[in-house]
């Protein structure tokens, strides 16, 4: 019975205990507080011990005693969190939107970007840095521009902009992004590209000496086009600008050139009726199309071509051959004067940047053949432009016409009187000329141009209804028959060998005196007749690209069993004819 009254004043004793001890310490500071404080001072020297002491005597208080942690279990938390992964701190250099319109925007703060760098604005949408100022920077939208407005944060991403590139590419219709447009879902590509490359450098390069064949008569015999050139396509609206550069690019069927089309600004049904066409002739198996219709940001029209030259420019580097059609970089052009004046920089000659002509430049460098050590590719630009009335001589064709290694001019008059194509022989001219023509066609096409020019020169002369001799009347019929081998069907390509043996026969004078109608069915006759009598050495012209004696007995033969009533078809220039009444007045349609 004791013990149990006992127990409860257990707890007590120990309070009274703590009371004591409490009291004796408050006691003793009270003492220490009353002495003089020099002796404090004294006594500073000794902290240790009293802090000692102190805590001695805490220890030995009940609740203090409880409460002591386990060591144990302490070490094992400090573990479990040594394990855990320590999230990083990242420090992101933000700006703010100023001005947005139009797909531009105006940022403050971002003082540590650079051009070319991508920015992320709050709706997930992408910009690119055009250019940089003392206190902002200016952006071009590569998205929608809705729900973006001043005072959002913009966010650096310290990434150049990249498309994907590779075999993966091929055959598909893909955005200046590399988002697909075809319906084929996601472009699965392992590689990308930069858009904005250095062009290789002249100690990387190699000369330009093998043909591009474009399947085209009065390209490849007069204005031949070479692997790694700059050939420009300029003409007005409507004169089979696209069009000839599309057969050029149908005649790569045999797969040993690569190819890419860059649709710029173009209306989406002609963008349409090209793919369409590509697709009908198998020309997609080894072709990229790039779109950027009219109705897509600006900024999408200013980096197509940009996106097209990267994706040739990984061909070209792994040794391959690219072929990359620009249509056009007119539109290009006003793309980037639209987002320049958007921008507030100053205006220059028709309204265009001063650094016009070095962002054509900078693109149509990358073309070029490499040398054997960088790989021996080759990438061939084809920009396409647009004149107006005929004006050569507005900026945008003078720049490209002095980047450019020549020039292929499209007449509205000669496309108007049904020349087609309507090349314009006297102000069309490659600079790598004959270096890019294989030894057969650079034979029957040595004086092609020239009898050309002497043609339209009497046609002129002889419009005025002059009395001519006979010598020039068979000059005028010659170069009747010459324009009428050089009229070819859209979209019909044909081979170098096909190409050397009507040349040849129009040049030798071997149709001189076949009637003008009867040309084209002709044409037909003596190609197919030449490849089923001589499988041979058709195949030998397109093998070696050379022109033999034999070659040349063998196409009188031809023509010979073709038209065996037509004429002396002997090996020699068909005699001397006047023209009749009804082929006088062609001299004078040609040259109105």
């Amino acid at each position: 019975m004791s013990d149990a009254v006992a127990k409860p004043d257990a707890p007590s004793s120990d309070r009274a205990v703590t009371g004591i001890r409490t009291a004796s310490l408050l006691r003793a500071l009270r003492d220490q507080a009353r002495e003089p404080a020099e002796l404090i001072r004294l006594r500073e020297m000794d902290a240790a011990h009293y802090v000692r002491t102190i805590s001695n005597e805490i220890s030995l208080l009940p609740q203090y005693r409880a409460a002591e942690p386990d060591v144990g279990d302490a070490l094992q938390v400090l573990r479990e969190q040594a394990r855990e992964p320590i999230a990083p701190v990242r420090l992101r250099e933000v700006g703010t939107v100023q001005h947005i319109g139009d797909g531009v925007a105006t940022l403050s703060g971002l003082h540590g970007a650079s051009t070319d760098e991508l920015v992320t604005f709050p709706t997930g949408t992408q910009g690119l840095i055009l250019s940089l100022d003392r206190d902002h920077v200016d952006v071009i939208l590569l998205g929608q521009e809705e729900g973006v407005q001043g005072g959002d944060l913009v966010t650096r991403t310290n990434q150049r902009l990249q498309v994907p590139v590779g075999p993966a590419v091929t055959g598909r219709v893909v955005d200046p992004l590399g988002q697909p447009l075809d319906g084929r879902g996601p472009v699965a590509a392992a590689t990308s590209a930069y858009l904005e490359r250095v062009a290789p450098a002249v100690v990387e390069r190699a000369p330009i000496d093998t043909p591009l064949h474009t399947g085209v008569k009065v390209i490849d015999a007069l204005v031949p086009i070479g692997r790694g050139q700059r050939e420009l396509i300029v003409g007005d609206r409507q004169t089979g600008k696209t069009s000839l550069a599309v057969d050029t690019l149908l005649n790569q069927v045999s797969g040993d050139v690569l190819c890419i089309y860059v649709a710029i600004g173009q209306k989406k049904s002609s963008t349409a009726a090209v793919i369409d066409t590509l697709r009908q002739a198998g020309a997609m198996a080894y072709t990229t199309v790039i779109v950027a219709g009219p109705d897509d940001p600006p900024a999408l029209r200013y980096l197509a071509p940009y996106a097209g030259a990267a994706v040739a420019e990984f061909w070209m580097y792994e040794g391959r051959d690219v072929l990359v059609i620009f249509d056009d970089l007119t539109k290009h052009a006003d793309a980037y004067r639209e987002l320049s004046l958007l921008l507030r920089r100053p205006p220059g000659r028709e309204a265009y940047p001063g650094d016009m002509f070095y962002s054509h430049s900078r693109l149509l460098e990358r073309a070029g053949r490499l040398n054997e050590d960088n790989g021996g590719g080759s990438l061939t630009a084809l920009p396409i432009i647009e004149m107006q009335r005929g004006n050569i001589a507005a900026y945008i064709p003078t720049n490209l016409i002095s980047i450019c290694d020549g020039q292929i001019v499209l007449d509205s008059g000669l496309f108007n009187r049904g020349q087609r194509p309507a090349v314009d022989v006297g102000r069309s001219v490659s600079r790598v000329a004959g270096a890019a023509q294989t030894p057969a066609m650079r034979s029957v096409a040595g004086k092609l141009r020239l009898e050309l020019s002497q043609f339209e020169e009497v046609a002129r002369f002889v419009r005025f209804g002059t009395d001519v001799d006979e010598a020039t009347r068979r000059q005028i019929q010659r170069g009747q028959r010459l324009r009428a081998v050089l009229t070819q069907p859209l979209h019909r390509p044909l081979s170098l060998a096909a190409q050397v043996v009507l040349l040849l026969a129009v040049t030798e004078g071997y149709v001189d005196d076949l009637p003008l109608e009867d040309m084209a069915a002709f044409e037909k006759r003596l190609v197919a007749g030449f490849e089923a009598e001589h499988p041979g050495l058709f195949q030998e012209i397109s093998l070696t690209g050379k022109l033999t004696a034999e070659v040349q007995e063998a196409l009188v033969d031809t023509i010979a069993s073709l038209q065996p009533d037509a004429g002396p078809l002997s090996g020699s220039p068909a005699t001397e004819r006047h023209p009749s009444p009804e082929e006088t007045p062609a001299v004078a349609g040609v040259a109105r």
